[in-house]
């Protein structure tokens, strides 16, 4: 079995872009050598990345306390790699944390990684692919291609912070006994939205938008669904 490991860390620097909303985008994610901090942010409006010296430019949307840090599996970008034809160096998605030997699909919510010797963090959600992403990777119908792929890498909150660099390892410290993962969440917020209230299993771990929208829907239609 592979071993659990944080391959790179990723930080971005904002960029003047056409495609952002705002005009400015931070999702050009480059590794980094040494040491990274890694906090608690401050809620979502008003903090951004959980990462010294990553920089998230719309707080509207991105960043806060239930999306400090973004990590994706190099497994699967080596499964994009070969489905787009070219290289897709770690970053290339936007995430702070390449990773290896890790489920990060199948993660549950509310699971905690230990990465190095402090820091742990917790699985909030799975990522909602935006225009800026499809812009980015400048691949035709994106959002749609990989929203139908449902291994859209996963958003963690900081329960404790602490410095990581690549090369860490990364253990598994708990696991919930409920049975609502990454892939779950993902598709209850996008394609398949009556598992919207099997989500709310996970609890307070869950990523306090999408408990909102949990809530709105059992409230309208019922535990069944529509």
């Amino acid at each position: 079995m592979k071993p659990r490991q944080l391959l790179t860390v990723n930080v971005g620097r904002p960029k003047a872009v056409d495609y952002a909303d705002i005009g400015t985008t931070g999702i050009d994610k480059q590794p980094v050598e040494g040491p990274v901090r890694v906090t608690e942010p401050g809620p979502k409006g008003q903090g951004g990345s959980g990462l010294a010296g990553d920089f998230i430019c719309d707080l509207r949307h991105h960043g806060g306390s239930d999306q400090a840090v973004y990590a994706f599996a190099r497994e699967d970008l080596d499964r994009w790699e070969l489905e787009l034809g070219h290289p897709l160096p770690n970053g290339s998605f936007g995430e702070n944390l390449t990773v290896s030997g890790v489920d990060v699909t199948g993660a549950k919510i509310g699971e905690r990684w230990r990465i190095g010797r402090d820091l742990v963090l917790e699985v909030t959600s799975g990522r909602i692919p935006c225009r800026t992403f499809a812009a980015w990777v400048g691949e035709r119908g994106w959002v749609k291609r990989f929203t139908q792929d449902s291994a859209p890498g996963a958003y963690l909150r900081v329960v404790a912070p602490g410095e990581i660099r690549a090369g860490d390892p990364i253990e598994v410290v708990h696991r919930p006994d409920h049975d609502v993962t990454v892939r779950t969440a993902f598709r209850a917020e996008t394609v398949e939205r009556t598992l919207l209230p099997k989500v709310l299993a996970a609890g307070d771990a869950l990523h306090a938008g999408l408990r909102r929208d949990a809530l709105a829907y059992v409230e309208k239609y019922g535990d069944g669904g529509s």
